[in-house]
């Protein structure tokens, strides 16, 4: 099957649940659960996707009745894991922090200098972490989560063009910082 037909047929999923066919929503989510988990997982953290791939799929099932179809069922799915996820860090910023330590300060003074990570997997998703959120968002749903540029356009709200180089930019930031932690500076001695 190639992706058009694979979209086709989660788009016909969708349609079906949104009129109660409880088997036609199983399967929609059984296609989509683990690339709505990669997406979510890059911009939010893998410790908080397995929760926001949930929340997505919560709120896309009780929106299914209404599915207009305008686009294919993953793009508007990965729009809505877009907004949890925006959803999800405008809640954290506003969420004030605690300690559970009685002495934090000291313990965070004695933790002493991360090392980076020596797994290149972590590496690049500490890299990715890092891009600024729009250039994230477009790379991750263009070259993570597999999304046509068109796609990733309709769930970023604009258009094709600035996907493109949101995509290149990210790919520029992202060589740079791979060889800057590859080579990073050394202090230079005097004398």
């Amino acid at each position: 099957m190639t992706a058009e037909a694979d979209d086709e047929q989660v788009t016909r999923w969708a349609r079906l649940a949104g009129q109660g066919d409880q088997q036609a929503a199983a399967a929609f989510v059984r296609a989509l659960q683990r690339p709505v988990w990669r997406f979510l997982a890059h911009l939010a953290g893998p410790g908080e996707a397995d929760d926001l791939t949930q929340e997505t799929f919560l709120r896309a099932l009780r929106s299914l009745p209404g599915f207009a179809g305008r686009s294919s069922a993953r793009t508007w799915l990965f729009t809505i894991a877009r907004r949890v996820a925006v959803d999800h860090v405008r809640a954290a910023v506003t969420r004030p922090r605690t300690a559970t330590l009685p002495d934090w300060r000291t313990a965070a003074e004695g933790v002493g200098p991360v090392e980076p990570a020596a797994d290149d997997g972590v590496a690049l998703h500490r890299l990715i972490a890092a891009l600024a959120p729009e250039r994230r968002v477009a790379f991750v749903a263009t070259q993570v989560a597999g999304l046509s540029y068109a796609e990733a356009a309709q769930v970023c709200g604009c258009p094709i063009g600035t996907i493109r180089s949101r995509v290149a930019r990210a790919r520029e930031d992202l060589v740079a910082a791979w060889h800057a932690d590859a080579h990073p500076a050394r202090p230079t001695s005097a004398g």
